[in-house]
């Protein structure tokens, strides 16, 4: 096949797969231009009750309404953590340097003050999702009502309002006591913005849940000693005998040092205090500086538990599928050494499973399981439909078919040098090679003997299906090859319900066995006598009766003929038999002794007709290997041996 040939077979099938797969569901979180958002970040999305129709129309909101997964007003809360970050720090940090509070920091304050204000107003035009029926409210009323009604409303104006500043405002002077630094502690309030972004990141798959995690562990750490540093030095500032502190004892008059200096003095304790080293070089030299070490260190125990133990199941969670690994190799080492296998097949063991680890990601079983049927078939329409159409099996075949085929197709690695079919095992599943290689082999007076390869869109165990015989050869992989299984039973049941496909399928079966290897057609059992039998004409569809000797089923062929008969049968593959021309007890006819293979017509006198053409001799009684007599033909199972005599 020509490259431009190939390419053009594969623009068709990409084609006809898009049009087979499901449109996307109407469930979705829609940005403020109506186009369809990233689907990966699935913590916001608005998820109906059961019941509950939601379409295109529920989704409109009212005028100067914002939808809270609207990507401005998403943008807008970030841009509020980066403030509550600052919040964070500068609130505990002015109430133990009471000189930025009133000067530097104050502006930075007030204009970060003024954009929580913003906020505030904003949030009565914000929607918010009914908890009841998991529908967005956009109406003004139960949107204030709400937010006024709840917590969050006082202690947001509380913790933006610029207290400092509106007494300022009313007195003209700038108060100096420490009821101020304590009313600014209320903006740790905002804090809460920055769980409900960890949290929404946490559940977002596009970003690490390490790095998330461990980011915000960082954060946590490192407002707690910022937070401890701070109170401890303003303990020492208000304590009546500053030397008698245990900053002062180090550093003389430090109420008139630098800032800094008292901060990175204080930072320096907390972390020492925290990591438990303890120096000895600062430490606590009144009463309630021992105090406020008790506490601290009490708080330090949790929040060591908490970091080790978060970090602990972090590291475990990213080694856990080795240590499963590990575990099944060491179980089959032992399953091995126990039960003497042989070298090779223990390879081939530890080979499988360590493949099946590395691709784990690539098969995600579990995962697929989880879905509904709809996307599952349109995964495996999306992977498998344009291997599985370029197979020569279902070349020509309705795309209908092929759709219900593939839908129930499992993918498979094998690593090199592993049997993917046993010769002589009972035929229950085919494969077609989706890339890498396999030898065909036979086992032939106890040498193994190589018959062909295989490459990609080849198919491997087909001639034991159809034939419904044991496996003729062995399959083995050559190299890292990906397989895709159908199932024996689901081929038939799908076959059925398509009675030209399959003709179409029989029909291209038989035109590959024309083409074997004479090694290869020695190895089948009866494939001889079927092509010889097989007339290619007899599959297209006629009209009327017909009386010949010919395939007398829609959707399959006679392997050996069949007699006349004017009901076709709805099997793509009819009930199959073994005839003989002798009595049962009659063992001397050895030309016999094997039978004939043929498809059980519809009638026992088709079927005496049929075995007076193969052994040239009439019969007029139809028994079983034991001796009894075949009355109704509809009791017999398949490969029964009947003797016409």
């Amino acid at each position: 096949m020509s490259t431009e040939t190939r390419s053009a077979s594969t623009s068709r099938s990409s084609e006809k797969r898009s049009r087979l797969l499901p449109r996307l569901p109407l469930m979705y979180r829609k940005r403020s231009s109506d186009d369809i958002n990233n689907l990966a970040t699935v913590s916001s999305s608005l998820l109906p009750a059961f019941g509950t129709v939601v379409d295109d129309g529920s989704l409109h909101l009212r005028k100067y309404i914002i939808a809270p997964y609207d990507r401005r007003y998403r943008w807008w809360q970030t841009f509020l953590v980066v403030l509550v970050v600052y919040s964070a720090w500068s609130s505990p940090f002015e109430l133990a340097f009471r000189k930025v509070a009133t000067g530097s920091l104050l502006p930075v304050d007030l204009a970060v003050d003024a954009f929580f204000a913003i906020d505030i107003v904003l949030t009565f035009f914000v929607a918010y999702l009914d908890k009841s029926t998991y529908l967005l409210v956009d109406n003004h009323e139960k949107i204030a009502m709400r937010y006024v009604t709840k917590l969050w409303f006082p202690m947001d104006v509380a913790s933006t309002l610029p207290f400092q500043a509106i007494y300022l405002l009313f007195t003209g002077k700038m108060h100096k006591g420490e009821v101020f630094g304590f009313l600014n502690l209320l903006r740790l309030w905002r804090l809460r913005r920055v769980s409900e972004l960890f949290t929404r990141l946490e559940k977002d798959t596009r970003f690490s849940y390490f790095w998330t995690r461990y980011c915000k562990l960082i954060c946590v750490t490192l407002f707690a000693v910022h937070s401890a540093g701070c109170f401890y030095y303003w303990i020492a500032v208000h304590h009546k005998t500053s030397d008698d502190t245990w900053i002062g004892a180090q550093v003389h008059d430090f109420e008139h040092e630098n800032i800094w200096m008292g901060y990175t003095y204080s930072m320096y304790w907390s972390i020492v205090t925290l990591s438990t080293v303890g120096y000895g070089d600062l430490h606590a030299e009144n009463t309630g500086e021992k105090i406020f070490n008790i506490f601290y260190m009490l708080f330090n125990i949790g929040l060591t538990a908490y970091l080790i133990g978060n970090m602990t199941n972090l590291v475990v969670h990213s080694a856990v599928r080795t240590f499963a690994m590990r575990d099944a190799i060491n179980e089959i080492l032992r399953y091995a050494s126990k039960n003497r296998l042989p070298e090779g097949l223990k390879e081939q063991m530890l080979a499988h499973m360590q493949l099946k680890f590395k691709t784990a990601e690539l098969q995600q079983e579990e995962v697929l399981e989880d879905l509904p049927k709809a996307i599952r078939s349109s995964i495996a329409q999306h992977l498998f439909h344009g291997t599985a159409e370029s197979t020569y099996l279902f070349k020509g075949v309705s795309d209908n078919l092929i759709i219900q085929l593939v839908s129930e197709m499992k993918a498979e690695y094998f690593p090199p040098k592993v049997d993917i079919i046993l010769q002589n095992e009972i035929s229950t599943e085919f494969y077609i090679v989706v890339s890498g290689a396999v030898d065909v082999l036979i086992y032939k007076n106890g040498k193994e003997q190589f018959i062909s390869k295989l490459g990609a869109a080849d198919v491997a165990g087909e001639i034991g299906v159809i034939l419904n015989i044991p496996q003729p050869f062995t399959v083995r992989t050559k190299r890292l090859s990906q397989v895709i299984r159908i199932s024996h039973q689901h081929f038939k049941q799908t076959a059925q319900q398509h009675n030209a496909d399959g003709k179409t399928i029989i029909s291209n079966f038989i035109q590959y066995l024309k083409g074997l290897k004479k090694e290869m057609l020695e190895e089948i059992p009866f494939v001889t006598e079927l092509l010889d039998d097989f007339n290619t004409e007899n599959i297209a569809p006629t009209e009327g009766p017909q009386h010949h000797e010919a395939p007398n089923y829609s959707g399959g062929a006679n392997i050996e003929g069949t007699a006349p008969t004017s009901t076709p049968s709805s099997d793509m593959l009819p009930l199959r038999v073994i005839i003989h021309g002798h009595h049962p007890d009659d063992r001397t006819n050895d030309g016999d002794k094997m039978g004939k293979l043929v498809h059980l017509p519809d009638s026992v006198e088709d079927l005496l007709s049929l075995a007076e053409k193969k052994f040239g001799k009439k019969g007029c009684t139809i028994l079983m290997a034991d001796g009894s007599q075949v009355e109704e033909l509809q009791a017999l199972r398949e490969n029964d041996h009947l003797f016409i005599i």
